[in-house]
């Protein structure tokens, strides 16, 4: 049942239980608040470190009152909300199934069109949850379940990249516990494949988080245990003596690409502080690139998105050699980031498509996709 306006009545869900949980709340205040403005009706969703889902009275401010980028005055006092237990009891509400005893008190009435998740990181952008609107029947933006899960794991993206012939810095794949019993020999290939200074990452996680800058062998097994207390696969990659530029995207079957923009990051690398905790890096859109250079970015984001068969939005970031000007994709998120600062939404503003627009749009291909798959069964 669509509000008063005919507009979809979205449901946003955010939190959630990966170490992004903060980022995650920062977008979706500004999904919530760009969807109202586009005269949709917004019902908040929220999940705690915990797993709980919340449902009743502010599940933002309740999730914010653990969390360290939000600062509350009331020193975060406040009642907890219902929570959904299982899937079957999502799809009865998010449906508007008010049978006696079926929907516990204080449940939100009405329908729920569209589910937009805000979640970043495992256990919302890997495939997971989409899986449980996938068995709840539920229109949902973003991309799909197999390609959720393939985005999120860095290492498999890579090699289905490499497959479609997507230019990347070299990578290897190592298991936490293939560390853990050859250090000496992952050391040595690191060294003979690679080089100093690598850059070690887990292979699921976003954000930078967990993602370290390794200069020497000496540095290795810290990296490599940073890496590993938040994924049992760990990417190692080569240095890339880049500029680094990103691109939105948009659209299911024809997606289209934004003007690109470059981040020049006020710390050694773009890390998780840079990102969203002090001001330093600099953002330039569009990007001071020549337009062929651009369009080749733009064509390869596009071939990426749907080597993966992603579907309504990604933002796919990119290595520009300082001295060889080669093109390098780095890495492609299905679930972008919305903040203040994220590049995503701000990509598309300076495309000429103002942030409300931007959602509305994604909430109708996220219903384009559902009634597609739908009328395939």
């Amino acid at each position: 049942m669509a509000n008063q306006n005919d507009r979809p009545r979205v449901g946003v869900v955010f939190g959630g239980r990966s170490a992004e949980h903060d980022v995650s709340l920062r977008s979706a205040m500004t999904v919530m608040a760009a969807l109202e403005a586009a005269g949709h009706e917004v019902v908040p969703i929220g999940i705690s470190r915990a797993g709980l889902w919340l449902t009743d009275g502010d599940p933002m401010a309740q999730l914010q009152a653990s969390s360290p980028l939000f600062a509350l005055g009331d020193g975060g006092a406040h009642t907890p909300g219902s929570v959904i237990h299982k899937i079957e009891e999502l799809a009865l509400r998010t449906r508007g199934d008010d049978r006696q005893g079926v929907v516990p008190a204080g449940a939100w009435s009405g329908d729920i069109d569209v589910i937009f998740p805000v979640l970043h990181g495992p256990m919302g952008e890997d495939g997971t949850v989409q899986g449980l609107f996938e068995l709840a029947g539920l229109p949902y933006v973003g991309a799909g379940v197999t390609s959720s899960a393939l985005s999120m794991d860095k290492a498999l993206a890579k090699q289905l990249l490499a497959q479609a012939g997507i230019p990347q810095v070299p990578w290897l794949t190592v298991l936490r516990k293939e560390w853990t019993r050859f250090p000496d020999k992952v050391a040595d290939d690191v060294e003979r494949e690679l080089g100093y200074p690598c850059f070690v990452k887990p292979s699921g996680l976003g954000s930078s988080v967990g993602v370290s800058r390794v200069g020497s062998r000496s540095e290795l097994p810290a990296a490599m245990a940073e890496a590993g207390r938040h994924d049992r696969k760990i990417v190692i990659e080569q240095n890339a003596d880049a500029r680094e530029l990103e691109v939105s995207v948009l659209g299911n079957d024809e997606p289209i690409a934004s003007v690109v923009g470059e981040i020049k990051p006020g710390a050694e690398f773009y890390d998780y502080e840079a990102k969203y905790v002090d001001d330093t890096s600099e953002i330039v859109i569009p990007a001071e690139i020549p337009e062929a250079v651009a369009d080749e970015v733009r064509e390869l984001a596009v071939r990426a998105y749907r080597a993966l068969d992603c579907a309504g939005m990604a933002r796919v970031d990119f290595f520009l050699g300082r001295e060889n000007g080669r093109v390098l994709l780095n890495e492609i998120n299905t679930i972008p980031g919305f903040t203040s600062i994220s590049m995503y939404p701000m990509l598309w503003e300076a495309t000429g498509v103002p942030l409300p627009e931007l959602v509305s749009r994604l909430v109708g291909f996220a219903i384009e996709r559902h009634e597609d798959i739908r009328g395939a069964e």
